[in-house]
């Protein structure tokens, strides 16, 4: 560790290691409600599991993309962070919201108050008050590290950071607009949505991505950078007007289905660059990094967000195959491996080559850090797959048969067992993850502290 103030990054890792553990959890749970319909129904309800679900999700994400850009800025801008003292408020402030929430879903507390009870909006459930305490924790967030950058060195890898930090906060804004028209209020509702998943966060990723290629590789940062660019370009290219993907069937002019199928069908190419660029990257690499657990976490993520987002997404994103399919499994199989492949992928990768540093140690517990990996991919792996059938079989008897939903949902409960067979997996891999990466090897407590390997 170069700077003091990188150390803010370990709270925020192990904040967001803690949300990790209840979101697989979670979905742990919500896996075998499919299963069983009445498990929990009277004490966790499927709704209330399903927002702290994907909202547990999304808050550790945002802690690990702050906890990341906490621990490379002040590498790549050579100098401490702004504020530490501004750090810790944005994070008591987000934890307070985070708090606030999970009391709010589980006794639905102020039904109906636009200030203090949850709305009716997927992944944007929070209270009123929440979203302007993330306003708040954001507004905090950017100016510290933007005044580092700019007091600092700037490079590719914070110019590209920054900007997908910018315009994650600048989207939020929309959550606070909720028009009484449905076919209005989703229109921005994907600003938030989309814009966020398949566009600025793909800037994020690409940043971090390209930071640990650097450290891992040793591959000259001209080269990283010129891919860094393409990869960006080709991103915000396709993905602000593939946005139209979501506008197909919700009262939208019928244009948005020719501009939403062939802007969508290029956002395969961002992820396939950024496949490219990892592994072009280790083949040119000269060093022989001894964090092999961070590489390949690097790897895995860009090989998963390729298939996940890139593949899976171009299975049903063309407006003749998605008035089949959308709202179905297949939705849902898509989902799960983008999220897994680009955004959890990378997080985890950033933490293991972080930690060890953070904590002043050479890489440790890597054998089980990889087992946990190949563990947490292959269940997601195969619970794509299941729920890739599932949907299929799904949109052929529910959409073109015309069967009945509750009928067919009845005919899916053999792909719903695999699949929480496969979360099993899921969870007993993260648990294993942070295990390996909170918790020293013996041998490292008996001789004592090393040095780690930058």
């Amino acid at each position: 560790m170069k700077y003091q103030s990188q150390k803010i990054a370990l709270v925020y890792f192990a904040v967001a290691m803690a949300l990790f553990t209840v979101q697989v959890s979670l979905g742990l749970v919500m896996g075998w409600i499919y299963v069983d319909g009445t498990f929990l129904s009277e004490i966790l309800p499927f709704n209330i599991a399903r927002m702290l679900h994907t909202n547990s999700l999304i808050v550790w994400l945002l802690l690990g993309f702050f906890g990341a850009a906490y621990y490379l800025i002040p590498e790549e801008s050579e100098r401490e962070i702004h504020s530490v003292k501004i750090a810790y408020l944005q994070l008591a402030i987000l934890v307070l919201g985070t708090a606030g929430v999970v009391v709010t879903y589980l006794f639905n507390l102020f039904e109906g108050s636009y200030l203090l009870g949850k709305q009716g909006r997927e992944f944007l459930e929070q209270p009123t008050w929440v979203k302007a305490g993330i306003v708040v924790a954001a507004l905090l967030f950017l100016y510290n590290v933007t005044m580092t950058v700019l007091a600092g060195k700037k490079t590719a890898i914070t110019n590209i950071l920054l900007l997908g930090l910018w315009g994650l906060a600048l989207l939020f804004l929309f959550a606070f607009y909720n028009p009484e028209n449905l076919g209005l209020d989703k229109m921005y509702w994907w600003f938030v949505v989309h814009l966020w998943v398949e566009g600025v966060w793909e800037l994020i990723m690409a940043a971090i991505l390209a930071f640990l290629m650097l450290k891992l590789t040793g591959v000259d940062r001209e080269v990283v950078e010129k891919w860094l660019y393409v990869i960006v370009a080709t991103a915000l290219f396709s993905g602000i007007l593939g946005t139209g993907h979501h506008y197909f069937w919700i009262g939208t002019p019928g244009y948005w289905q020719w501009i939403g199928s062939l802007f969508s069908s290029l956002e395969i190419i961002p992820f396939f660059a950024m496949m490219s660029f990892a592994f072009i990257m280790v083949w040119k690499g000269r060093r022989d990094h001894p964090n092999k657990a961070a590489l390949l976490w690097s790897l895995g993520c860009a090989v998963l967000a390729f298939f996940g987002a890139g593949v899976w997404g171009f299975l049903h994103t063309l407006h003749g195959v998605n008035y089949y399919t959308h709202g179905t499994q297949i939705t849902a199989a898509h989902g799960h491996l983008a999220f897994y492949g680009a955004y959890v992928c990378v997080n985890l990768a950033i933490i293991t080559y972080a930690m060890p540093n953070l904590l002043g140690r050479d890489p440790y517990n890597q054998v089980l850090n990889m087992a946990s990996f190949w563990l947490m991919s292959a269940g997601m792996v195969f619970m794509t797959v299941t729920l890739t059938f599932a949907g299929a079989l799904q949109t052929h008897l529910q959409r073109v048969n015309g069967d009945t939903y509750m009928n067919v949902q009845d005919q899916l409960w053999i792909f719903y067992a695999m699949r929480f067979g496969s979360g099993i997996a899921v969870v007993l891999g993260a648990l294993l993850f942070i295990y390996s990466v909170m918790v020293p090897r013996r041998e490292i407590i008996s001789r004592g502290v090393s040095t780690p390997a930058e």
